[in-house]
């Protein structure tokens, strides 16, 4: 028996809680492993632990996982938190989890607020990060490239997954959506091009007025309709006239069943991002079937394929994240994006394709039990790590 400590956070709708529950859920699985969990104060004072994500067994069962008992040495630690800290620990394998969005690290990423070529040399941690364009990151900022591992998330197939036609077409009836339904979800910050978005179902609906727009903040952790206002403020008058009824805006917490309707609901899946570590509600989308329309050349590179994906062309720009960091980002080309979503409305058979393909997909290499086994080799096989 190995004990496992995670140092992370719980209850929480951000991306990183939400990845380290799924993994715990994953390790109470593990026949051979002793799972521990001692809880990391949020980023935010605002932010507040938020009950029902899961169902009620799954959360349960993350909940009674015990903290480290006095005396305890854990063989391998795990966190999953922000900022990153790589400081030495007691267990024999210290692993932290960590994105680079902009393909770069600032010191302001790190506990301490130090350079991470620094901080990295204080200890023998290892990072994992889910997609080689995060990885690459990480090296530029200084650190050891034997010493940053890739490890893709996961998805839960048993909540994630297409339902039959007639369950969907009731359950659309039932919220009063009509036509071709593009989703997106997210912050809505910058990265996610909201503005590049919203002018491009402009474009869209000039030709296709059935198509409809539903967007998902996060509006529990972030001021996710100001920033999204924000980027619609480059809109004309008159494109503002065309996608105002054609767009839903949903602010409130949802659970990660209702979450897993809203793909089921819609026809296609729109990211028209800059920078991400990974993009963790693309591939929920291609797990429910959906086509996804995604940036070509990041994170998402990793896990899509022409066989339920559009990508979309972008130019990869130098840019400033801190005064310490440069990293890049990608910026999609427009009209390649309004062509993409174009083709997702007018290609009937690449939905056909992306409902059997994408769920395929996933299950054959990118569900949370993959994610889990793999990191299971960086926390405890000595021979998959230098360190």
């Amino acid at each position: 028996m190995k004990t496992l400590l995670i140092e992370g956070w719980r209850f929480l709708p951000h991306s990183y809680a939400i990845v380290n529950q799924f993994q715990c859920l994953q390790f109470l699985r593990e026949p051979d492993v002793a799972l521990r969990h001692h809880d990391v104060p949020f980023l935010q004072p605002n932010w507040k632990a938020t009950k029902g994500l899961f169902d009620e067994s799954a959360e349960a069962a993350i909940r009674a996982i015990p903290d480290r008992a006095a005396g305890e040495k854990p063989d391998a630690l795990l966190r999953v938190s922000f900022p990153y800290n790589l400081s030495p620990s007691d267990a024999r394998r210290t692993v932290v989890f960590g994105t680079a969005e902009f393909r770069c690290v600032p010191a302001k990423y790190i506990a301490g607020k130090r350079p991470l070529s620094e901080a990295i040399k204080e200890g023998d941690a290892i990072i994992v990060t889910p997609s080689n364009w995060s990885r690459e990151g990480f090296i530029h900022s200084g650190a050891d490239p034997r010493r940053v591992v890739v490890v893709p998330h996961g998805v839960d197939a048993s909540i994630f997954h297409p339902i039959d036609p007639d369950r969907r077409a009731a359950m659309r009836a039932e919220r009063g959506l009509e036509g071709f339904v593009f989703l997106t979800l997210g912050a809505m910050n910058a990265t996610k091009r909201m503005d590049a978005l919203l002018k491009a179902f402009a474009v869209v609906v000039r030709k296709h007025p059935h198509a409809r727009l539903v967007l998902k903040g996060l509006g529990e952790l972030y001021a996710s309709q100001e920033m999204l206002k924000s980027q619609a403020a480059s809109l004309t008058e008159a494109e503002v006239a065309l996608i105002h009824s054609r767009m839903h805006y949903i602010e409130s917490t949802l659970t990660f069943a209702d979450m897993a309707r809203l793909y089921q609901m819609a026809d296609a899946y729109v990211s028209p991002y800059s920078a991400e570590g990974f993009n963790l509600p693309v591939l929920e989308a291609i797990a429910s079937g959906l086509p996804v329309i995604c940036t070509r050349g990041g994170s998402t590179d990793d896990f899509t394929t022409e066989d339920f994906a559009l990508r979309v062309d972008a130019k990869r720009v130098a840019v400033q994240q801190t005064d310490d960091a440069g990293g890049f980002e990608l910026r999609v080309d427009f009209d390649h994006l309004v062509h993409q979503m174009l083709c997702a409305v007018e290609s009937p058979d690449l939905a056909a394709k992306a409902r059997v393909a994408g769920p395929a997909f996933t299950a054959a290499g990118f569900t949370w039990g993959h994610a889990t086994r793999k990191l299971l080799g960086v926390l405890f096989e000595p021979s998959l790590c230098p360190f």
